[in-house]
Formats: C-alpha cells, structure tokens, sequence
C-alpha cells in the first residue's frame, strides 16, 4: 500500500476509491483477549498472528491488558500501512492487487463474450484497450450492465483486499513461511465455495468469495519463488484438487543465503533452484523475538524483522523496491495469467451466461424484477393484478433493453413465509405468478417485513422490490433489520399499500372475499420503509391497483437514475430544483399524500401548476389513490417544482440515462495513525467522514460536488473533493447530518453537466459493532460469531437482536452492559442443518439498541454453506463409434461420433455437456437410471474436422474432450493420429495458452 511516511498515513491521492485503506482500532477498542495461541487471527480481531508473533505469545506470555497490546497493535498497524506482505493494493508504479485483478477479469470476461457470441453466431467486436467496464460492456451486447458490472468489479477487488485487513498475519492467505498446503487448502475450498454459489445463482456471495480466493493465488507468484525457478507461467496445480502444488521444501533444509548488501538477486541457494524446490519467505514484525528455522529465507523489507537474521534479505516481489523487485513485473504479470486461469474454471463450471450474470454482465435492463405478495384470501384481486404487469413486461420486454435479468418472488402470509423463488426464464416466472392462490388470513397481520428481509437478502444490490398487501406486518420488530439490509444493499422497496385508511375503506365481507384496513400506525411501518429506501408508498384501492402498477413498467427500465428525491412529514411549502441533462431521457416526477399541488418551473421559467390541465410542460398525468405521476417533456437544463401541502408527502424525479454513481463511506482511524476504513456500519455521528463516489457509464466523466442532504431540506453539507483517477473520488466532510439524509453528486462528464441522488436514506449512529468469522458453513457443524459493541453514547443495557435470511437456528446474549466509550463482547452461534445444499447464502444480521431505543446500529455478515467435496475428478469421455466418408470436396460429404461422458462409479454425476468447438450438431441425452453417464452423438461436415466438448459434473469439476478427424486417408486411421479421446485438459490451461500468446511478456 502506498502511503504517507508521516506516520504511515494512507497516501489518497494515489489511493483506489474507498474500500481500499483501513481503520485500525484504538488501543482501548481492542478485544481483551489473551494473546496466547489465540493469535492465529486477523488482525482486526485479535492483536496479531504468523509464526513469528506466535513466539511472543509463548516467550513473552503478553496478556491481554490494554497497556500490554499497544506493541502488538502499533505493530500491526505499521505492518498493514507500510503494506510489506504481499502486492500492492492500490494503484502505483508497482502492479496491484486491484490492477491485476481488474485486468484479468476484463479480459476474460471479453473472451468468454467472444466465445458466446461465437456459438449464437453473432457478431463480436473487440473493445479498444485498455479495456473498460463501459467498453466491455458494449462489446458484450450488454450496454445497460455496465454500473453492474463496474459494482461486480469492486466487490470483487474489495474482497481481495480484505484478506489484508482480516488475515493480514496469517501466513496461509500469502503463501508465507512455506504453507503451501495451507494456502492451495483455501483456494481450493474459495473454488468449491464459487461454484456452488454459482450453481444455486447466489451470484453476490460468489464474488465476495472470488475476491477472497485471488488474493492467496495473486500472492503465491510474489512470496514465493516459483518465478526464480524460471517458471514462465502459472502453477495449474493451484486450483486442481488431485495433483500436488510441487515439491515443498522440508522445515530443516536451508533455503537462503545472505544477500551481499541491498542486492538479493542470487540468495536462493542453488541447490533449490536445480531441483525445483518450491520455498517462501519466513515473515515476523515483533523486534526481538520474531525468528525463523536456520537457513531460511525471509519476506524481506523494513518491517519483516526475520530479515535480519542470517540468512538476511528477503525474496519477495511485491513491488519494484522490494527484496526481489527486480522480478516484480514477471510474477505480476504471472499472477495475472492465474488469475485468468482460475476465472476460466469458475467460468466452465458454471457456463457463459451464470458466469457473465456472476459479473453482472445480463441481457436486457440488469436490474431484477422482484415481487414479495401477501397471499391470503383478501388479495385475490391484489394477486390479478400482479399477473397482469408481469405479463405486461414479459410480453412487452423480453428481448428489449428492458428485460429483467432476473424474477424473484416471495409470497408470505401467516404463519408462514416464502419460499424465495428465483428464475432467469420469463416464461417459467409467468407461470409461476399465474398459479399463485390464496389461502388463509384469518388473522389481521402477515409476516410482511420477514418476505421483504428474505428478498433484500438474496436480490442483488441495487435492486427494485414491489411489496403488495393489504394487512399491517406481525413481525414489526424486523424493522429495523430491514432497513440495515435496505442501507447496506442500497435497494429501492415500493409498497403497493389496498384498503388503507388512507383510501377511507372501511372492513366488510363480501361471499368468501375479507376485506382489511390498514390502520395509520400500521402503514406508517411501509412508510418509512419505503422513505429509507427511496421507494413509494402507494396507497390506492383494490379497484384502482391496476392502475397504479405502471409504476412497475417504468421502473423496471434501462438504467434508471435518480434526480431528485425528498420527503416532508409534516407537510410544508418547499422548493426543490433538479437538473436534466442531455443524456437523460423519459423523465417522470412521482408524488405520494393526499391534497398536494404543486407548481412546476422548467429552465425556460415556463411554469404549469396541478391545477392546470393544459399546460405545455406535463405530456401526460396519472393520479390514483395518493399517488401521482407527472410524464415531463424534455427541455435539458435546471427544473424547479415547488411543493404545497399541510400534510404528509413524497418527490421523486427519475430518468433514464448510463451515467450514473456508486458510493461507499469510510471512516477515519481512531488509533495513532491515519488511514481509512470502509464503513460496514452506519456512518458515526459527531465526526469527521468521508466516502469514495465512483461514476459509471462514463470513461471520462468527474466529480465536481457532493454533498449530504438531510430529510428535512434544513441541511445541506458540502464534501471536499480529491480526485484518485479512474473516475473515483475521495470525499470529505466536517461532519454528516444527525436526521436521515441522501448523497448528492454533480459532476461533468464531456461537456454534459449532470446531477444525481442516491435513493437510499442513511443514518448516523453513536454505537459501533465489529465481527468477523470464518465465512464458510458447514452444515451440520456448529459455527461461531464473536462480535464486539461499542458505545460513544449513553450507557447501559443494550438490547442485542440477530436474525438471519435462512431461519437458522441461533443463540446468542439478548443484552450487553455497555459503559460510554467501551466495549462489550458476544458470541452468535448458530448451525446449518444437515440438509442444506451447498452454495446457499447465509446473511448475518446483528444488531444493537440503546437504552429506550435512542440509537441503534448494526453489521451485516455473508456466509456460504459448502457441503463435504470428496469428487475431485472431472468426467471423461469414451468413443463409442466414429464414422468418417470424407472425400476431397469436404463440403459433400460428413462426420458422425457417437461416445458417452462418464462421471465414474464414485462420482457426483455428469451435470453439463456443451460443444466448445465446432460447426457441427451435437445432442446429449442424459442415460436413463444412471446420472453418471450421458449419451453424445455429433455430425459435421468434413470441412470442420474439430471438435471439443466441455464436460462438468455436478460439483463443478470441468474437463476438456477434444476429437479430432482429418482428411487424407480413406481407411480408419488409429485414435492416435486421428481423434484424440478422453483428453481431459483444464479449459483454464488451453485458454492461458492463447493468452500467453497474445498478451506478450509471458513466455
């Protein structure tokens, strides 16, 4: 990491947006843990962890008072600042971990594009280099994904980083001190964990748990010395569970020699090198007591305190001035190529289109079409409605850039709710909306908030949710879980609200239909949902909902961008300018509350008012229930619309356009040292904050002002701008509102000046919870979440809630005592039971509240649950028959093979076969009563004599087979020469091959 020397402050100008430095505790914010073996923990836990701070916990016997860790956690934090242990992690003159990360998914992403395009025989243009996620984008066909696939692409690169931050000492994360098993143990398992999510098309999870497996693997080819071993390429055997990483060097044999001054180029000894021993550099930051094994070779550099013990130096890469440096280019660029290696597996078990979904590169809009449905008996109109919208989408936007990308529906009702239903496929999604019927509804209330918490926890951020009913919610105490998954997904949920008191209906029976009031109370709760989310509460009769659902056609829209949004409860006369630009299309004001008027001012200064039918500024106007929508014509430049109401209402100003922003906030440390830290909580009331916005859909566009605004418009604090490149800025404040408010952003992209607002409300909070574990479940085994909470408020008993979006059974202390200006530790422990399938996605909810609920925050948590992999072998392939008539005019004559896939007796069983290779037609027909075998016949013309087949079974182990027939002969030629069977080769390797080649440097 690139930093300040000054106390070793992160450097921003240099730094990537947001994510990418860190907050380390003060010393009284540390964990009063022992350090005894307990340190073979992050960082951010515990004091520290590697073998070398092992050894002040057993020579030493450091305890765990405050005064005591102060050594440790200034170590700790120099060591995580000064970034020694591995590639940089922002950008530089050295290569990165973001760099190489973000170049290699680029280019395979373009490549698996190539591909698909190449198969549905349509067109594919390169994009030019450097790649972009915009240009990607378009070349893929994708326009509208490109913010979803710049967010995928931060996610990813995020996770990567924080294994810094949470294992920052464990040696295994960084291939260090020789703990090659250990380290290909988490790859192996991070690929398992991908796949299966994958599989089950938990597509976030997958890319939090790709960003954690690259790290070690980028790490590898930096710390240890496989590229002094002259090796020109990737280890495969990394990600390959049968094969061996290579011959490890034994704990007592000498490694190293010392290096004659700076100059470390020849300190491995020979011997290792002519025998392809594979070392790595030994790594301890406690003077005075770090060590190592005689004869071993450090890290390296002015923190690794092993590295000036004989042998002295070090052998590590990480950046130009690092021990080996000089090598610094060759293992980036290797590391590159693994990391590409390692996508092209993730890519061939899941598929072209899962893979590029995983990215967040989907056809049509990107965006998910997401229904959580109260299905008791007084829905029944409620539910024809919804069937007929969706019908309306499907038929009107399959194959439009309006598409959803994804269906998602809950139903609840009560006692019960989901389950969660997800397809990609419209088709099966209308059927599914068709069948629903409704039953039940003896009871008032309906388990509402516990459908919306199952459907923020498996949407994808930044999705739109439509939540109907007609019943007040059972389970208010989940309100504030929803908001932190409202705040922490950054979705929009729009309540579709039928008999409320607002409509003055009034309870009455008709034949078997129930007829509800929603009491002012009770929808109050979706109503301030629906403000912290940046949604609508639509509230309207059962007669006019159909009506009213428009809102779900426009919504579910191409790159759907925010201009404007505020809330005034009570009512007031207010004014609010928003400015169109001219990429901006299809602009729609939405107003919700009873007896608003307003007047609306374009940047002409022609004006038309609520009352005025015929005025030259509304194109079209829609009013039901206590909901309108304003169709404005388009005049680019600054709108006014002023606002007049006693009572309660909403704004909200929409377009269409690709520009648009990302954002996340980060804290400022509180320990001796500067940096930042991506904010996991809300942001801290009082202080000093900042946050990193990131535009998208531009390649040349900047920031020039962000600014947080409060809810009641009484507020507005401006950010101190500082560019970082690569359109993301660092923003600081003095201090963030108190209420609820929303980021602000103008910017210049070209010559179009353009505005934007994030949807989402966010609050400030005096309490801070912390909790890390491992992140992989296994079913059947109890899992354990040390947390820790801290209060810069009042004291005293804080209430303690945890939920989670599978129902997991769990314990955990329903208060903890806090004093002001301390902190309290828990434990979460829960289970996955028995049954549950690999790849299904645990979120994490805890939370805490003050005393009389006068403040409260939370952290949120994702877990994968990963079942026992003992299938390790990819299927094969057998020729059954092959019969060629070739003759010398190929184009008259044709090629047929018959053979079978076979997954083995001790196999999962054959999931996938698909033609890689080949102008041919290829049929796979799983064999009836055996799932390990599948039946392939292909025929081609003679003019394509080649022909690979990509075979994955069922855990996702992905094999080649690739046949070969050529002309020349009319007699049978043997499989040797002719077709080449049952050659399996991992599609990772025959792709780097091409990639070596084409990408230069990499011989």
């Amino acid at each position: 990491m690139f930093v300040d020397q000054k106390f070793g402050g992160c450097n921003m100008r240099r730094s990537f947006p947001g994510r990418f430095c860190w907050k380390i505790p003060s010393f009284t914010e540390l964990p009063r843990y022992h350090v005894t073996n307990e340190l073979n923990k992050s960082c951010m836990t515990k004091p520290c962890s590697r073998r070398g701070v092992d050894t002040v916990a057993t020579s030493a016997r450091v305890t765990g008072q405050h005064r005591d860790l102060s050594m440790l956690a200034v170590l700790c934090l120099l060591l995580l600042q000064t970034q020694v242990h591995g590639f940089g992690i922002l950008p530089g003159k050295s290569l990165s971990h973001l760099e190489i990360t973000e170049r290699a998914i680029l280019n395979t992403t373009v490549h698996v594009c190539h591909a698909l395009a190449r198969a549905e025989g349509t067109d594919f243009t390169f994009p030019p280099q450097p790649f972009t996620a915009k240009s990607v984008a378009v070349a893929c066909n994708a326009p509208k994904s490109s913010k979803t696939f710049r967010q995928a692409i931060i996610a990813v690169i995020f996770h990567n980083v924080r294994v810094d931050i949470r294992h920052a000492l464990n040696g295994s994360f960084h291939f260090d001190e020789e703990m090659f098993v250990q380290g290909k143990q988490i790859i192996m398992q991070g690929i398992q964990a991908i796949k299966a999510s994958n599989k089950q098309e938990n597509f976030e999870a997958a890319r939090e748990k790709l960003g954690e497996t690259l790290h070690p693997l980028q790490d590898f080819y930096s710390h240890s010395n496989w590229v002094e071993l002259g090796k020109n390429g990737p280890n495969a055997n990394l990600i390959r569970s049968d094969v061996s990483i290579g011959i490890i060097a034994d704990e007592s044999r000498a490694t190293c020699r010392n290096c004659d001054g700076d100059d470390c180029t020849n300190n491995i000894l020979e011997d290792i090198i002519s025998e392809g021993i594979l070392t790595s550099g030994y790594f301890g930051i406690v003077p005075l007591v770090s060590t190592k094994p005689k004869g071993k070779c450090s890290h390296g550099g002015a923190v690794d305190q092993t590295s000036t013990i004989e042998p002295k130096g070090g052998i590590n890469k990480d950046t130009f001035d690092a021990s080996h440096g000089h090598l610094h280019t060759k293992a980036a660029n290797i590391a590159q190529a693994a990391t590409s290696q390692l996508l092209e597996e993730i890519q061939g078990a899941a598929g072209d289109r899962p893979f590029l979904e995983m990215m967040g590169i989907s056809k049509g809009s990107s965006k998910a079409l997401c229904f959580v449905i109260d299905t008791t008996k007084s829905m029944s109109d409620d539910i024809e409605a919804v069937r007929g919208v969706t019908s309306t989408i499907i038929n009107s936007e399959v194959g439009t850039d309006n598409e959803p990308s994804m269906y998602i529906l809950v139903p609840f009702n009560d006692p019960g709710f989901g389950p969660l239903i997800k397809t990609t496929d419209p088709q099966v999604f209308k059927r599914i909306i068709n069948s629903l019927s409704v039953t039940g509804g003896g009871d008032e209330a309906e388990m509402s908030l516990s459908g919306l918490q199952l459907a923020l926890s498996n949407t994808p951020a930044n999705s739109e949710i439509f939540l109907f009913t007609d019943a007040p919610p059972k389970d208010k105490n989940l309100k504030s879980a929803v908001i932190a998954l409202i705040e922490r997904t950054q979705s929009v949920v729009n309540f579709m609200i039928t008999d409320s008191n607002t409509t003055n209906r009034r309870r009455r029976s008709s034949g078997s239909k129930q007829h509800r009031v929603l009491g002012a109370a009770d929808a109050q709760v979706y109503r301030d949902l629906a403000q912290a989310s940046g949604g609508l509460a639509i509230e309207v009769t059962k007669s006019e909902l159909p009506e009213a659902t428009s809102i779900i056609i426009e919504s579910s829209s191409a790159s759907l961008v925010t201009l404007l949004q505020a809330a005034r409860d009570p009512g007031k006369t207010d004014q609010f300018p928003f400015l169109v630009d001219d990429t901006v299309s299809n602009v729609r004001v939405y107003i919700t509350g009873q007896s608003v008027t307003f007047t609306l001012v374009s940047p002409t200064g022609a004006s038309q008012q609520s009352t005025d039918t015929s005025g030259s500024l509304i194109t079209q106007t829609k009013s039901v229930g206590n909901f309108q929508t304003l169709y404005l014509i388009k005049v680019v430049g600054l709108w006014e619309i002023r606002m007049a109401s006693t009572n309660a209402y909403t704004l909200k100003v929409t377009g269409q356009s690709d520009i648009d922003f990302l954002f996340d906030f980060v804290e400022v440390s509180q320990g001796p040292f500067t940096g930042f830290d991506a904010l996991d909580t809300r942001p801290s009331a009082g202080v000093k904050s900042s946050l990193l916005v990131s535009l998208t859909g531009t390649d040349t566009g900047e920031v020039t002002e962000v600014k947080l605004v409060d809810s009641t418009g009484s507020e507005e604090i401006t950010g101190v701008l500082e560019p970082q490149g690569s359109g993301n800025f660092l923003v600081t404040v003095e201090r963030i509102p108190l209420v609820e408010f929303v980021v602000w952003v103008k910017g210049r992209a070209d010559s179009t000046i353009f505005q934007r607002q994030s949807p989402t409300n966010f609050r400030v909070s005096n309490v801070t919870i912390t909790a890390d574990s491992s992140n992989i479940l296994v079913p059947g085994t109890p899992f354990s979440v040390p947390f820790s909470v801290r209060t810069s408020g009042a004291e005293g008993n804080f209430t303690i809630r945890v939920t989670n979006n599978q129902q997991f059974d769990s314990a955990f202390p329903s208060t903890l005592f806090l004093e002001s200006g301390n902190s309290s530790d828990g434990t979460v422990n829960l289970t996955a039971p028995l049954n549950t399938p690999s790849g299904t996605d645990v979120t994490l909810t805890i939370e805490a509240e003050a005393p009389a609920a006068a403040d409260t925050n939370y952290v949120m948590l994702r877990f994968s649950v990963l079942n026992t992999v003992t299938d390790f072998t990819p299927p094969r392939c057998e020729q059954l028959s092959l019969d060629s008539r070739c003759s010398d005019e190929c184009s008259l004559s044709q090629w047929t093979l018959f053979a079978r896939v076979i997954d083995g007796d001790d196999g999962v069983g054959v999931d996938r076969v698909s033609l890689k290779q080949g102008n041919g037609t290829m049929n796979a027909t799983l064999n009836a009563g055996n799932e390990n075998i599948t039946m392939v016949s292909y025929s081609a013309s003679c003019c394509s004599p080649d022909m690979e087949l990509q075979v994955v079974d069922l855990v996702g182990n992905v094999g080649t087979c690739i046949f070969t027939i050529r002309e020349g002969s009319s007699s049978p030629i043997s499989p040797s020469t002719r077709v080449t069977q049952s050659l399996f080769l991992s599609l990772s390797t025959v792709i780097l091959g091409l990639y070596i080649t084409t990408e230069g440097g990499i011989q």
